[in-house]
């Protein structure tokens, strides 16, 4: 099954439960599978130039323009891991904090409150 057969038959089945909303299908659900609709047009839109892209021949401009695009992912990714980082560190701290405080307001054996 090549990959426009597989795109095709995915937004054909989410065509065929996206028509059923008024027969048992919940306005979440009708939204979900309209956000997959959506997801299997952008992807198949993705396919499409890729596949112009790999056919032809790559210049210099495609190229530099991979590279940015490369290098902003990366930086997107590292924010991304900080920022997971920055909450699991502080959810992390609140829980200490809360295990260590008896409510008494005094220090523990440890010096802590």
């Amino acid at each position: 099954m090549d990959e426009s057969t597989m795109y095709n038959n995915t937004q054909s089945s989410i065509l065929s439960l996206s028509g059923q909303a008024s027969s048992g299908v919940s306005l979440l659900e009708q939204e979900v599978l309209d956000e997959y609709e959506r997801l299997s047009k952008n992807m198949k839109e993705l396919s499409s130039t890729l596949a112009d892209l790999s056919s032809g021949p790559i210049t210099l401009e495609i190229a530099e323009g991979l590279r940015l695009l490369e290098r902003k992912v990366a930086s997107v990714y590292t924010l991304m891991k900080a920022s997971v980082y920055s909450i699991v560190l502080q959810q992390g701290q609140m829980e200490g904090g809360e295990q260590g405080d008896d409510g008494t307001g005094e220090a523990d054996d440890d010096g802590r409150r």
